[in-house]
């Protein structure tokens, strides 16, 4: 919010954020992958199934956390996000809960299941370009018009303490953790799973994963400053979730501080992932949601050196499950993962 930013969140912001959030939010299984039969995966594997919340996405935390946290007669007056699909949804679900209304502005290109889930929870949805200034402008156009809260998709304190949520569960649902994976995009669940472990488990290597044609992020965490990749490359990706153009200064400082490292995803190692969750997992997971079983694939099978897994406990978080029918549809024709 304008002028309003809180300072960057601690452990204690997302312990408050776990209470704002509970009966909102589900709170999702860790869920072992070496008793899925002959497709499994080998021992010491776990997932965090975010394609279960409410809305099909981790983005709910967040957005949840934002709007439980304002004041109440601002949020009132309702609010206004722009977003490629999930946090539009999480944003949309947030706001018919506590009964405020809500815009969204969501670029073309977007899938849309994303869109009519988004309409589905009551949200006004305005259209507009593909790129991170066309979406920006549309947003604040709405908020000096009606007087709406800008909630953004990841680079404030109460979305990163919100989406930290998550990795606080996997922690208290599992010991001796010596990996999480986690896909990035603005950096809002990156840096949330960074911030929870950096307390509960401080020897756990959080590693990041990208597609290969959207890594901006690993160009900025190497360059040591936020680098933006223009829209017409971020979005040759299939894992339109991690289509933003940028890292948040957020998650930059936090990614910057504790982030192992970042594994990047050939566009062809995509579906194999999401056929594997499908048929073996049985989960519906969106290709952005399947990036850490492609990244955990790479670097197991010594496909990248990007970034080393320590031994032990591997957590891999699934960050979506919308994905188009057509997407469902085709995954009887995808190779094998491996």
């Amino acid at each position: 919010m304008r002028g309003m930013t809180p300072p960057d969140p601690t452990f204690a912001d997302v312990r408050a954020a776990a209470e704002r959030i509970a009966g909102r939010a589900r709170r999702t299984p860790l869920l072992p992958l070496d008793d899925v039969g002959p497709g499994a995966l080998g021992p010491d594997l776990w997932a965090k199934p975010e394609n279960l919340q409410r809305t099909g996405s981790f983005k709910l935390r967040g957005a949840t956390n934002f709007l439980a946290a304002m004041d109440p007669a601002q949020r009132a007056r309702g609010v206004v996000t722009h977003s490629s699909g999930n946090h539009g949804q999480a944003v949309a679900c947030a706001a018919h809960a506590f009964g405020v209304p809500a815009t969204v502005v969501i670029p073309e290109g977007a899938p849309e299941v994303k869109v009519a889930r988004t309409q589905g929870w009551g949200a006004t949805v305005l259209r507009c370009a593909n790129t991170a200034s066309d979406r920006a402008r549309g947003a604040d156009e709405v908020v000096q018009r009606e007087g709406a809260t800008l909630v953004p998709p990841f680079d404030h304190p109460w979305i990163v303490a919100g989406q930290a949520t998550a990795a606080l569960e996997i922690a208290q649902d599992l010991d001796d953790i010596a990996n999480v994976l986690v896909p990035v995009g603005g950096g809002g669940l990156s840096a949330g799973t960074v911030l929870a472990l950096e307390t509960l488990a401080p020897r756990a290597r959080v590693i990041g994963v990208e597609p290969a044609l959207a890594a901006d992020a690993q160009e900025s965490l190497r360059r040591g400053e936020p680098i933006a990749w223009p829209a017409e490359k971020t979005t040759r990706t299939w894992a339109d979730g991690v289509q933003t153009q940028r890292l948040g200064d957020l998650p930059f400082r936090l990614l910057s501080q504790r982030l192992e490292g970042i594994v990047t995803v050939p566009e062809e190692a995509l579906r194999p992932a999401l056929g594997w969750w499908a048929r073996h997992a049985r989960l519906v997971v969106e290709p952005t949601g399947a990036l850490t079983l492609a990244g955990w694939h790479r670097l197991t099978s010594g496909a990248s050196d990007e970034v080393r897994l320590a031994p032990g406990r591997t957590v891999l978080m699934i960050s979506g499950g919308n994905v188009d029918e057509a997407v469902l549809s085709s995954l009887g024709e995808a190779r094998p993962l491996g």
